[in-house]
């Protein structure tokens, strides 16, 4: 009882009066179900969106390559390759965190890593303490310590940007733009956009971080990165089920990306969620064996239920609230309110929504966020004749950009839980750092978007023209 306090009471209190206000407040005007505002079909369609598909495919062949290992073993080869000195070491992690991140889950991807970057800080500081010096190995006193944590974090939110796949707001984007408008992006297209981007982020990002505002003690580590090694002799060769594991993921990522690029390729496979689903039944039918000897499949059902079907169902859900936005005229409304704002800076337009995205994303989920904004955003960018994909993408790239708070992110909550860094810390970081990812997305989204996708941001296009009534 000494625990209950007063949060716990007010929550007490709280929790049945709001419960009573929801059960007791009026229903809107023709929103019930008997109002028939949106009927049952444009509710239910989009759970059987294709991008539903696309992400389950692409979840498919994460938890495979989690169960049998394969993710562990790309990032300590790429840690092992990338060098031994405390700034290189950062940047392996980080280039090895990113990759993984583009086709597996971020918070997945951090909880793989945050373990192997502990290890190395261990092994660091004990090496550091026996020789003696003035490095401070405290916890958030160690610089190495602290960068590598946060670093650790923010490739894993920045490599989703890099694939539809990588993220869910990427997709909640796509599958917004496609309810909202018909029009489809494929695979190769988004990276096109997305992997420069990520790569640019990560390279800002251990600049900012290891050069400039938390630069490592030392300049080198004693026995360099031994840990990575005893990991790597751990895991052993490579098995059978890794080999099988690694073909399906690199042939499921060739075909993403050549399907738009080869025309007879894009003739039989209509669309990426084909190759994703293909390659998730691909991996129900490979025999493997378990550790024990036992026979089974490298995916199988009690391993695949584990994928995060929360996410499958708030992205359905979005792009409900979109459809709903479409057929009940809300969409054409906010743009005919919006037509004030018509003559104002595209750059100072763009600007002001990734600023709120990223601000908004650091004390909310950002999928939750994307989820939100989509509808939203389609009806300014019609409302001011732009074209949507500026509008809609800088938002949806701003939502990966949160670096400041543990809540902003999975990611950056999965550190903060480490031990080795502080809140301040982590806010005087993530200041600088979503400064200059507001920079970067808005000068992107204004110069290479247009440049790549052949598009005139300033311009609406007259397929999305067909959204408006006035």
């Amino acid at each position: 009882m000494d625990d209950y306090g007063l949060r716990n009471r007010i929550g007490l209190v709280l929790g049945p009066l709001l419960f009573a206000a929801i059960l007791l407040a009026p229903n809107p005007q023709n929103l019930s179900p008997a109002g028939q505002a949106v009927d049952i079909e444009t509710t239910t369609a989009p759970y059987a969106d294709e991008y539903i598909f696309l992400f389950m495919g692409g979840f498919f062949i994460a938890v495979a390559m989690q169960r049998w290992g394969l993710h562990r073993r790309i990032a300590l080869r790429i840690i092992k390759a990338i060098g031994t000195s405390p700034s290189r070491i950062v940047l392996g992690f980080m280039v090895a965190t990113g990759f993984l991140s583009m086709w597996v889950s971020n918070t997945v991807t951090t909880v793989m890593m945050t373990p192997i970057g502990l290890a190395v800080i261990l092994q660091t500081r004990d090496l550091v303490d026996e020789r003696g010096g003035d490095v401070p190995t405290g916890r958030g006193e160690f610089n190495f310590g602290t960068g590598l944590m946060l670093c650790i974090a923010y490739s894993a939110s920045i490599g989703g940007v890099a694939t539809i796949i990588g993220t869910p707001p990427n997709l909640i984007l796509v599958g917004a733009i496609e309810e909202t408008f018909g029009r489809s992006i494929s695979f190769a297209q988004w990276m096109l956009y997305g992997v420069p981007i990520a790569v640019a982020g990560i390279a800002i990002v251990w600049t900012y971080v290891v050069k400039a505002f938390i630069p490592p003690q030392m300049s080198s580590i004693p026995d360099g990165i031994s840990v990575v090694d005893d990991e790597l002799e751990q895991l052993g060769a490579m098995s059978r089920e890794e080999r099988f594991v690694l073909v399906v993921f690199v042939t499921a990522a060739v075909a993403w990306v050549s399907r738009s690029l080869v025309d007879p390729f894009a003739a039989i496979v209509t669309d990426d969620s084909i190759i994703a689903i293909a390659a998730g039944l691909v991996l129900f039918l490979i025999p493997a064996r378990e550790a024990d000897g036992s026979r089974t499949t490298l995916l199988d059902w009690a391993t695949a239920v584990s994928i995060p079907w929360g996410v499958l169902l708030l992205f359905g859900g979005g792009l409900t609230i979109a459809a709903g936005f479409e057929s009940t005229g809300l969409a054409q409304w906010i743009g005919g309110l919006l037509t004030a704002f018509q003559g104002v800076s595209i750059l100072l337009i763009i600007g002001t929504i990734v600023v709120l995205t990223v601000f908004l994303t650091e004390v909310t989920s950002n999928t939750a966020t994307t989820a939100m904004l989509m509808p939203i955003l389609a009806s300014l960018a019609v409302g001011l004749s732009l074209h949507p994909y500026a509008v809609m993408i800088g938002a949806a790239t701003a939502a990966s950009f949160a670096f400041m708070l543990p809540v902003a992110t999975p990611p950056n909550a999965i550190v903060f839980g480490s031990g080795y860094i502080t809140i301040p810390q982590m806010a005087k970081t993530g200041a600088g750092l979503n400064l200059i990812g507001i920079i970067l997305i808005t000068l992107l989204t204004l110069s290479w978007l247009p440049l790549i996708w052949g598009i005139d941001v300033t311009r609406l296009p007259q397929w999305a023209g067909l959204l408006v009534p006035f």
